[in-house]
């Protein structure tokens, strides 16, 4: 994995702003998982970051807010037996999830109404329709 994470366009975040913890992991792996310490716990301080810049370190705090503590977001990583790929899976989660967190905000939808014409054309089917159906109806009945 390289020395940076991407975020976005041209915004990565140095290894040197990362912090980890490693802890035994729980699940598969015998009895080398109680030997050797391959969960990997990756901190990242949002909120002092120098290379978040201004307006997308305040998105991402915005967004991230429940998942911070005291503007540091943690994430831990476990699912498999070797350290290596454990950070590695961190890494990756951290880049996938700043930049979700970082992206615009969705364009606004204007709401449009229906034209004139295709709300007749609408009423005009719903009409037909219903003819047709009324006609299915007296054609079998029996007085």
């Amino acid at each position: 994995m390289s020395a940076t994470i991407h975020v976005r366009g041209s915004v990565s975040i140095p290894e040197s702003e990362l912090r980890w913890r490693f802890s035994r992991s729980s699940g598969p792996g015998g009895q080398h998982v109680n030997t050797s310490s391959t969960a990997a716990e990756l901190s990242f301080d949002v909120a002092a970051s120098p290379s978040l810049p201004e307006p997308l370190k305040r998105r991402a705090l915005e967004r991230l807010a429940n998942r911070l503590s005291a503007g540091v977001l943690t994430i831990r990583a476990e699912e498999y037996r070797s350290q290596q790929r454990n950070r590695d899976a961190a890494r990756v989660r951290l880049s996938a999830l700043l930049a979700e967190a970082t992206a615009p905000p969705p364009k606004l939808r204007r709401p449009t109404k229906p034209s004139r014409r295709v709300h007749e054309r609408r009423l005009e089917n719903k009409r037909r329709r219903s003819d047709v159906k009324r006609g299915r109806s007296s054609r079998w009945r029996s007085d």
